[in-house]
């Protein structure tokens, strides 16, 4: 019977997922490990076949390879056929050719790269993509601008574009209507959120995102700048800069000013300090 299946000393499938289960169990996963990691332990159990080898290659739907030093993504990830999550935060990557990318993935999260030009990512982007990471790159406008429209991304929900260089916010604007599934966007740390009018642009130029820079578009404030989409002549060349220092240590207080009496020789002691500020 199926007693006699299970060879000596080992245990049957039901009790070894009892293991995994169980939180007092040794095996038993941290409670914060993903929904793959417990499929893929359980998996191991059931069918092990499907975890040796290339058959692994079959199962994975999220890879996340972080601060690894990753200069470049090869044709190896074609293997992954069910892949859906890539994960490259923290690398070391120019350049990402999208001819290398799964068709099926949904996430695609490059933070913290080199990446400088889209060109080769566009070239064939995975067509059911809804979110693109560019966060804390190198890339600018108005030569990258052109690569981010549902031409390229047609299911797009969330893009980030964090920390980058860009400059031209009529220019990004405009290619960034045409993604009409887009509902989060981040922007900050680019030059053109210095613009005074930035958010409220933004808010009125693009009516059906929902979160902008982390920050939730309440109807209120997109009441508050209806309209402001057709005037834009109210973008000026300009920054807005608001700097707050709380203390200041080590700094003489100058407030107790020598009282000189008038042809008075003794020397005069004054104090200069230079601020500066790195964008």
């Amino acid at each position: 019977g199926t007693d006699a299946a299970v060879m000596l000393g080992e245990e049957s499938p039901e009790a070894l997922m009892d293991l995994l289960r169980d939180r007092r169990s040794p095996w038993a996963l941290p409670p914060d490990c993903s929904r793959q990691d417990q499929h893929l332990r359980e998996v191991a159990v059931l069918t092990p076949k499907l975890v040796h080898g290339s058959n692994i290659f079959q199962i994975l739907r999220s890879l996340r390879i972080v601060g690894k030093g990753v200069e470049e993504v090869d044709d190896g990830l074609l293997q992954l056929h069910q892949l859906e999550e890539l994960i490259l935060s923290a690398n070391q990557i120019s350049r990402i050719t999208s001819a290398n990318l799964p068709r099926t993935l949904k996430v695609l999260e490059l933070c913290c790269n080199a990446v400088a030009d889209l060109q080769d990512l566009c070239t064939q982007p995975p067509p059911e993509l809804q979110h693109l990471g560019l966060g804390y790159n190198r890339l600018c406008s108005p030569s990258q601008d052109k690569y981010l429209t549902a031409a390229f991304w047609p299911n797009l929900v969330s893009l980030d574009l964090s920390f980058n260089n860009f400059m031209d916010l009529l220019g990004l604007v405009y290619q960034l209507s045409s993604l009409q599934k887009l509902r989060i966007l981040v922007l900050q740390g680019n030059p053109l959120a210095l613009i005074p009018t930035y958010r409220a642009f933004l808010v009125d130029s693009l009516p059906k995102l929902s979160i902008l820079d982390d920050i939730h578009i309440g109807p209120d404030e997109r009441h508050q700048f209806h309209g402001l989409a057709r005037q834009p002549e109210l973008i000026r060349s300009e920054a807005r800069v608001v700097v707050s220092i709380g203390e200041i240590e080590g700094v003489p207080d100058p407030s107790p000013r020598q009282q000189l009496e008038v042809g008075s020789k003794a020397p005069v002691i004054t104090y200069s300090y230079c601020v500066m500020y790195e964008f």
